[in-house]
């Protein structure tokens, strides 16, 4: 994917890291960002949390992990960092893991993804994960609505201004 690409800056004010996901001004309803940061400042991750339901949690949560993130770091059977945010948002403590993966071709525009499927014991939750030309791991995990493969059309870069502290 071209329009993917690292930024360098000599203060970072977020990640250096396009984000991808869906445009907040696309989407109606609430959004939340939270940045995962590193020892050093630097920024380890990027999640966005999409509450179509007023208030009573979150329909959906991409996330966006570079190489190298402690997040990714994730031991067979178990949930992706983004599943665990959903779950906390939903106050769901039940255990969840994965159960199975299915790698699914997807057409992005004129990409070609490999997205990973992942089953999980709760049949509620949907979440497929796939890598961009960057190296950086994109999650979305959904509740109670499955994934289909319009909503990888909707995902764009986001600015990076949305994510400067100011």
């Amino acid at each position: 994917m071209s329009f993917l690409r690292r930024r360098s800056a000599a203060t970072p004010a977020g990640p250096d890291f396009d984000v991808l996901a869906m445009d907040p001004g696309d989407w109606p309803g609430n959004l939340g960002a939270g940045l995962l940061p590193a020892p050093d400042g630097s920024c380890q991750g990027v999640f966005l949390r999409y509450d179509l339901f007023g208030g009573r949690g979150p329909a959906m949560i991409i996330g966006n992990l570079p190489e190298g993130s402690p997040a990714r770091k994730v031991a067979e059977g178990e949930i992706p960092f983004e599943v665990g945010q959903l779950l906390v948002a939903l106050e769901n403590e039940e255990p969840v893991h994965v159960t199975g993966v299915e790698d699914t071709p997807v057409m992005q525009g004129d990409n070609l993804l490999i997205v990973r499927r992942l089953k999980l014991s709760e049949s509620r939750i949907s979440c497929v994960q796939f890598d961009r030309s960057d190296n950086v791991l994109v999650t979305i995990a959904s509740w109670d609505r499955p994934i289909t493969d319009d909503l990888y059309a909707l995902l764009k870069p986001l600015p990076a201004e949305l994510f400067q502290q100011g």
